[in-house]
């Protein structure tokens, strides 16, 4: 997997759609574990946990900036499709999808996120970009801060995608 590869984003009615697309060399258990395990989860998104139902409630504490997520399962696949928002409270919803299929020697994953129209959109695609290098790592038993710089240039490159500076 490269991890020079980005994302696209785009304008959508109400807002921005970011979809972000990695292939690992695991299979679809493997990444499923680290999408929805407690530790695993703190490896390389943040301390938090899953009730794998629909309706099922997710909480994601990003200490370091003080963003929690706190909502709901809105889709579940075992091992296939997981489905909230990344928001909490009175915020807007901001719906994501992770996604799980199986091609040759391992799983591609693909990340959709939908983003209000007044928000940062490649500030978010970014940020995402960070943890899903930071999964990659994880993923082979050597866990990674955040990638600052890869934040930085994947933040540049999704905003000249929306024609902004």
């Amino acid at each position: 997997m490269s991890t020079d590869d980005i994302g696209t984003l785009q304008r959508t009615p109400n807002g921005f759609e970011g979809r972000l697309t990695r292939q690992f060399d695991h299979d679809a258990a493997a990444v499923w574990r680290m999408l929805t395990e407690p530790q695993a989860m703190a490896q390389w998104l943040a301390p938090g946990s899953i009730e794998l139902r629909v309706g099922g409630a997710v909480r994601i504490d990003f200490a370091d900036s003080g963003t929690v997520i706190d909502s709901r399962v809105t889709a579940l696949e075992p091992a296939r499709v997981l489905a909230y928002s990344w928001s909490s409270g009175s915020e807007p919803e901001r719906p994501m999808r992770w996604e799980l299929a199986p091609v040759a020697g391992g799983t591609q994953l693909t990340l959709t996120l939908q983003i209000p129209g007044n928000e940062d959109a490649a500030k978010a695609c970014a940020g995402f970009e960070g943890h899903l290098d930071m999964l990659l790592g994880a993923l082979e038993g050597v866990p990674i801060k955040f990638p600052f710089q890869r934040f930085l240039q994947a933040r540049g490159e999704y905003n000249a995608q929306l024609g902004q500076p």
